[in-house]
């Protein structure tokens, strides 16, 4: 070929109603299609990983076809991808860009860490936490005080 690269790139689809979450962290990008539990729609799919970025190196996106995300999904989606953004499409245009941001109180998201917390041993109680840190995530059990980081954190 004398001498001349030829760069290929694979398209991917667009959609023509659905979300896109683009901005995830390469390692992340699994984990947020596991919070969306995909398994149920009939519409396209598309989950790419390490895909190059001006701005985080590496980064993850996900398109999903006729889905739009419920408060709780982009509320976990924050806690694993604080830096993601969510694209409603609407007839194939961006119609409402969300950045997600980590809410001041945590409810019903997160596990306490604490194996004695009433959250972990009575039925009815539901998990709250307080974000005491953003970046990096530290947040408080309203129930026992326990100060969790990032690390200690498992979504329920």
């Amino acid at each position: 070929m004398c001498g001349i690269k030829m760069k290929k790139e694979l398209s991917v689809s667009a959609i023509k109603e659905g979300t896109v979450i683009d901005h995830i962290p390469s390692n992340a990008t699994l984990k947020v299609v596991e919070i969306l539990d995909l398994k149920g729609i009939r519409s396209i799919i598309s989950v790419a990983t390490n895909l190059t970025s001006k701005t985080m190196g590496k980064k993850g996106i996900i398109k999903i076809g006729g889905k739009n995300l419920t408060k709780e999904e982009v509320d976990k989606i924050a806690l694993i991808a604080p830096n993601a953004t969510v694209n409603i499409i609407k007839n194939y245009d961006v119609k409402k860009k969300i950045k997600v941001s980590i809410p001041s109180t945590i409810n019903k998201i997160i596990k306490c860490s604490n194996p004695n917390c009433v959250t972990n041993n009575e039925k009815n109680v539901a998990t709250k936490f307080y974000v005491l840190n953003k970046a990096p995530l530290k947040v408080r059990c309203h129930y026992c005080e326990r100060n969790m980081d990032k690390e200690d954190i498992s979504l329920l």
